[in-house]
């Protein structure tokens, strides 16, 4: 189980009672520019909006399509966090990378989850789920591709390869995820190191790449990562008390760095 460091006695107490798995983190966090949070991508069916909402959580709008990645609320907690992921409607796809509680959640899930939503897991996190939300959820592997509502998607592997880091994300427990929207291909890393298959992941157009300690890297092990794979465009996310502004200047022409507030 990771253990959350966060400010307030109320706010620890609480995280502590909630037992599904936790980050490392802090609500001092560097100082990133402060930038408009919403993002505009140019894809071939209209623009790809991205909105940053917290720590591992993303909003993106394309095409018509609601499409939301691990939320929770934040710092992880036993009460819900849909209302930070709401939209007009429901969403159409909920994507969860894996089982920790600064990834996953059930009440987020059961209240955020519309008729229609489609939820895509792994296996680990479709046997924490009720039978309800197990309805809704279509379980991925490694290396599968499918389409669910109307998104072409990979599942891809994500995992720690550190030696005393190997127990917090076990090889093939857990998803990062491609995306292709209008064309545009766009990666959802969840909590993993690099690996020998996601050195050369190919013709990524945006990423989401975590680093935080002991969970995922160090800002200089993510840096390399991106000089290795070279999307085009990279947000750091998941970076607890990580120095962005260090990452981004490690990267330098490689890929264009963006920074955002999501603490």
């Amino acid at each position: 189980m990771k253990h959350i460091r966060i400010l307030g006695a109320a706010a620890a107490i609480a995280a502590l009672m909630f037992a599904s798995a936790t980050v490392s983190v802090s609500l001092s966090t560097p100082a990133v520019a402060q930038a408009a949070q919403d993002d505009q991508v140019a894809t071939n069916n209209g623009n790809l909006t991205i909105h940053p909402v917290h720590h591992a959580g993303v909003v993106l709008t394309w095409n018509g399509k609601r499409i939301v990645a691990d939320p929770t609320t934040f710092p992880p907690g036993p009460n819900s966090g849909a209302a930070d992921f709401r939209g007009a409607n429901p969403p159409d796809l909920i994507l969860i990378t894996h089982e920790h509680g600064d990834h996953f959640s059930v009440p987020t899930l059961t209240e955020l989850a519309g008729p229609n939503t489609v939820i895509v897991a792994p296996q680990s996190v479709y046997g924490m789920l009720p039978p309800a939300l197990q309805a809704k959820t279509k379980v991925m592997k490694n290396g599968e591709r499918a389409t669910y509502a109307g998104v072409p998607l990979e599942a891809v592997t994500s995992y720690n390869t550190t030696a005393e880091r190997l127990m917090y994300h076990p090889k093939g427990r857990d998803n990062g995820y491609v995306l292709n929207l209008g064309g545009k291909r766009l990666y959802i890393a969840g909590d993993t190191e690099e690996t020998p298959e996601l050195k050369t992941l190919p013709n990524i157009d945006i990423a989401f790449i975590p680093m935080n300690l002991p969970y995922t890297m160090t800002v200089d092990a993510a840096a390399q990562w991106v000089k290795d794979f070279r999307p085009k465009i990279v947000y750091p996310y998941h970076y607890a008390e990580s120095d962005v502004n260090k990452f981004r200047m490690l990267v330098g022409n490689t890929s264009e760095v963006r920074l955002r507030k999501w603490y």
